[in-house]
Formats: structure tokens, C-alpha cells, sequence
């Protein structure tokens, strides 16, 4: 049997620039401590004590000219067979041509510095764009992006199955000067089985990790403005958008419905965190 602990702006992204961190200089650490893990056991809606929505179309389409008309609708999201389920639909709905869904942490589970992981399963086809990415707490908008800091765990375009990428947002390095770092499974796709997507966050350095696989680090000297990542506390988003400026619009060949399914959601701290 599963268990539930709990304890305690998408921006236009045209390209980003890589990070400069090499092997022999980076900074492993290990979290431990497990302070929230979501595995997705109750059927039904998500649970309201980690997670709420953000409904609707945005200011911009979110500020990426997205297509999509974000729910809190059962047929967008739900819970079944152990699996959280964000679904993308081709349907007319309050004026937009797509719904999906976008949930977050905001205001119920927020930390600085640990590891934020997920087990998930992507989606395939043009213009879809799922997200697992961190966003730091506007003090209830007295604080503006990319001030507050953005880090993107997981992004990835459908219609390249074999690659995601994980970025950093902050003042001068933001959009399409963002930095960051792709990553290409061999062999493999995103879309036919499960991987787990992660970051270690701790004082001046984030570590990028698929499967366990440490493929980037990036740290203060790798970002050309102010690095607010020692700053907090950050939440938790998971999203599947649909169109917008990175992936394009759906074509002839989206087939839709298409799922984005996450089989858990954890997050550790160390002792001294």
C-alpha cells in the first residue's frame, strides 16, 4: 500500500544557453530526510492538502501564447491505478480549443534546498509541453519573475521523444537566455516508459539528474546576473501545456487525447537543510 506524507508564469522559452559546470567540479550530495512524497494511492481528485490548480487561460496564454484552457475537471485530472493523470483533450471549451491541467504547491507545500523528484511517463506529438519545475514564492505579488527564480526539473517537447531539458530563470538570464542543459536518452523514448526526473538543490548549485544520472550542474558562476536561488521558499508545478512558443502548435499528425502520468512526486531535505 501506498502512503501520503506531508510535512509542514510559464515564460517563452525560445533556447537557453548551457551551463558551464564540468565533471570533475561538481557537487554530489545526497537528501535523505523524506519530508513530502505524494505516491498517488487515493483514486479520485488529487490530494487538496498538497496540491491546488490554476484555472484557466492566463494572462498571454501564461505568458507563452499556450492554447490551452487549464481545469480542475476530473476528465483533466485525476487519480487511478496509482497514477496521477494530466490529460490534454482537442475540445472546445470557454474559447479555447484545448483543456488540460496545471497543479502546484503554492501556499501548501514550499521548501528551500533538498531534492524535488518525479517518476513520470511524457507524452508524444507536436506542440504538447509538459513541465516539472520549481517556482519561487512571490510574497503575494510583491516579487515579479524572474526575480523570484525559476528552476525547470523536467521540460520536453513532444514531437522529440528521446530529449528533455532542465533550465534556470533569474534576473538577466531569463526566456530565451535562460541556462541550461538538454539531455538525450539513448535507446529510448520519454513517451514509452517512466523515468525519474530530479534536481539536488543546495546552497550555490542545482545537480540535473535523469534516472539518477547526474548530466548537469549549475551554480553561480554559470549564470550572467544575480543568483537567487538561495532565496525561498520554492514550489512545486506539474503541467501539460498544449502549443505555446516552444513547441509549436499541434499539427495533422497530435493525436489527442494525450496523457502526461506521474507516478510519484517526493521530496527530501538533510538534516542541516
Amino acid at each position: 500500500m501506498k502512503s501520503i506524507i506531508l510535512k509542514g508564469i510559464v515564460i517563452i522559452l525560445f533556447g537557453f544557453l548551457s551551463s558551464c559546470a564540468t565533471d570533475d567540479t561538481q557537487i554530489v550530495a545526497r537528501f535523505t530526510e523524506l519530508v513530502m512524497a505524494d505516491e498517488f494511492d487515493t483514486e479520485g481528485a488529487p490530494n487538496s492538502a498538497i496540491w491546488g490548480y490554476d484555472i484557466g487561460t492566463g494572462d498571454n496564454g501564461w505568458g507563452n501564447n499556450e492554447l490551452q484552457y487549464y481545469t480542475d475537471r476530473s476528465e483533466n485530472v485525476t487519480v487511478q491505478n496509482g497514477v496521477l493523470i494530466i490529460t490534454a483533450k482537442e475540445e472546445a471549451f470557454n474559447g479555447a480549443s484545448y483543456t488540460s491541467a496545471r497543479l502546484l504547491t503554492k501556499g501548501k507545500f514550499e521548501q528551500t534546498y533538498g531534492r524535488f523528484e518525479a517518476r513520470m511517463r511524457l507524452p508524444y506529438g507536436k506542440g504538447l509541453w509538459p513541465a516539472f519545475w520549481l517556482l519561487g514564492d512571490d510574497s503575494n505579488g510583491t516579487e515579479v519573475w524572474p526575480q523570484i527564480g525559476e528552476i525547470d526539473i523536467m521540460e520536453y517537447v513532444g514531437d522529440e521523444p528521446t530529449i528533455m531539458f532542465g533550465t534556470v530563470h533569474g534576473p538577466g538570464y531569463s526566456g530565451g537566455e535562460s541556462i541550461g542543459k538538454p539531455y538525450q536518452l539513448e535507446n529510448d523514448r520519454f513517451d514509452t516508459g517512466f523515468h525519474v526526473f530530479g534536481v539536488e538543490w543546495g546552497p550555490n548549485y542545482i545537480n540535473y539528474y535523469v534516472d539518477d544520472v547526474l548530466y548537469n550542474q549549475i551554480t553561480p558562476d554559470d549564470v550572467p546576473g544575480e543568483w537567487v536561488f538561495n532565496r525561498g521558499p520554492f514550489y512545486i508545478i506539474l503541467n501539460l501545456a498544449v502549443g505555446g512558443a516552444l513547441p509549436g502548435s499541434p499539427n495533422e499528425e497530435t493525436v489527442f487525447p494525450q496523457t502526461l502520468l506521474v507516478d510519484y512526486v517526493r521530496v527530501y531535505k538533510n538534516s542541516n537543510n
